[in-house]
This record gives C-alpha cells, structure tokens and sequence, in this order.
C-alpha cells in the first residue's frame, strides 16, 4: 500500500494533518511517528504490509504539517494523546490497532492508557515503556556509569530558547546528525528531504524542542503508573543497534504486559526506515487484519 499526502483534519483542539493508505474497509492501524519525524516515517514500512488493513498515520502537533502550538504544555504526551484521539473520533475511528515508534511509542501508551477499550492490539518500537519503572532506574544507573555522551541533544533542547536561536538555517546538519549517523543501514533520502522540508517552517525547532522540555511533567505523572499493566496483546520491535534505546530499556518489561513479546531487528534507532522489509514482517505476524 501507499500512504497519501497529507491531509488536513480541524477539530476542537487544533490544526493537524495525517496519512492514510490500505483498505478503506480494512482493520483500522494507527501508526504514530516520533521525533524528529512525521507521519512519512511509514511511507516505506506501509509498502510492505499486508492487504486487509487501513492504515491511518497522523502528524503529532508541531511536527510535519501539523499546527505549531507556543507553550509546552501542548507537548505533554497525555495531550498529544488527546489531540491523536479527537483525530480518530472526527474520523470515525472507533476500535484500532495502534503503532508508535521514539516520542509516538509513548503518546501511543498514552493512548491506551486514555481510551484501553478501543486499542486491541499495540506495538511499541524503540522508547521506554512508561509504566516499567523499575527496568527504567536501570537504564538511569546505566547511563550514569557511562557519562551519557549520547544525550547532550536532550539537554540542548530543553535549554530555553537555544534551539529556536541556532537550528534555523541549519536544518540539514541538525537533522543529519541524528537520522544519518544514527543509523548503521543507510537512511532514505526521500525521508531526509521531507524531514528537512518541514523542520524549515517557522516555529518547528521550539516545537520539536518542547517534546523534551515537557519531560518532567511527564515523568512525574508515568512515576504513578508502577502498577499498571497493559491488557491488549502487545509487541516490541526493537533496533538493537540503538545508541540511546539501549538493550537494558527491554529489562523487566515482561512484567508490565499481560501478553508481550519482543523481536530484535539489525538496525539503529530509525529501525522502521533503515530495514522496512523486516519491520513489516514483524508487524504482519502480528496484526489482525
């Protein structure tokens, strides 16, 4: 299948956009993208997927095509949640399958922890699963021995206002820096220049900025969520080459599903644009469609 260009949707809480593709009739998947990316994140993966399903790919606020918001209470990921849920209720969306890979792996969670009745079946790739938080303490501890040298852009971008000063103009070195050396298989040219394209409108380096400035207020509230347990089959597809997503983020996870497994991929943090092919296949064995 092929996704569409994006399309507009205004609902109560915004301007966004998203991507659609497959059967119309077909099982409905929501595949949401992370940072710093947008709903072209599945343009290759889509192409492998298997017939019987409707694919419905949306831009977070902030990124892709999708309205800039001043403020970073807009980018808690329990808002973006709700901006992707009156998305999928303005498109009559009722029960879906739900993809999330990076920051979408997390507002994906979000989701299911917001509307669990209407999520059947979920798949998380490279993030933290927010309601391990015993498995995450070990990865705080790990990173701490190891001087973290691959965090400093987390840091950089929560200083105010440094982000909005310095990447304007320098999109194309910023951008490289993580898509392309991140990646031990090559990164998709066409994905690069539509990251570059829309990572120059105005407003997007403060906006991608503000999913790590939000970070706190989010820790604070998945620091509550010890107890939970996710109750819809769910799968983790991990690149195992992942400088930030270390292996130790799938410590413990067992313990927070009722029904999970994990498939390892060759590939860096892009996994779902550096192997598609592979991606897919793990996503068609598991999919209903």
């Amino acid at each position: 299948m092929n996704l569409s260009d994006p399309k507009p949707i205004d609902v109560e809480r915004g301007h966004f956009t998203y991507r659609e593709g497959g059967d119309p009739n077909g099982k409905p998947v929501v595949m949401i993208h992370g940072w710093p990316e947008s709903s072209y994140c599945w343009e290759h993966v889509t192409g492998y997927l298997k017939p019987g399903l409707r694919v419905i790919a949306p831009d977070l606020r902030g990124l892709g095509d999708s309205e800039r918001t001043e403020g970073l209470e807009h980018y808690r990921k329990a808002e973006l949640a709700k901006d992707v849920i009156q998305m999928l209720d303005a498109l009559g969306i009722g029960e879906f399958q739900l993809i999330g890979h990076d920051w979408g792996g997390i507002v994906a969670q979000e989701v299911a922890l917001a509307v669990p009745e209407r999520v059947t079946r979920m798949i998380i790739m490279n993030i933290a699963i927010i309601n391990n938080l015993k498995g995450n303490q070990e990865v705080i501890e790990k990173v701490r021995q190891s001087g973290s040298p691959h965090y400093w852009y987390q840091h950089f971008q929560q200083a105010p206002g440094l982000a909005e000063a310095m990447i304007p103009g320098s999109e194309e070195a910023w951008l490289g820096y993580f898509l392309r050396s991140w990646n031990k298989g090559g990164f998709p040219e066409d994905a690069f220049r539509e990251y570059v394209r829309f990572y120059q409108i105005p407003g997007t380096p403060g906006a991608g900025a503000n999913y790590y400035r939000a970070f706190r207020d989010d820790a604070r509230r998945w620091a509550t969520l010890g107890g939970h347990v996710w109750p819809m089959p769910s799968l983790y597809i991990y690149g195992n080459k992942d400088v930030v997503i270390i292996p130790e983020y799938l410590n413990r996870i067992e313990e927070c599903f009722e029904d999970i497994r994990v498939e390892q991929v060759e590939a860096g943090h892009f996994l779902q644009e550096e192997r598609p092919e592979e991606v897919a296949g793990h996503m068609n064995g598991f999919l209903e469609n």
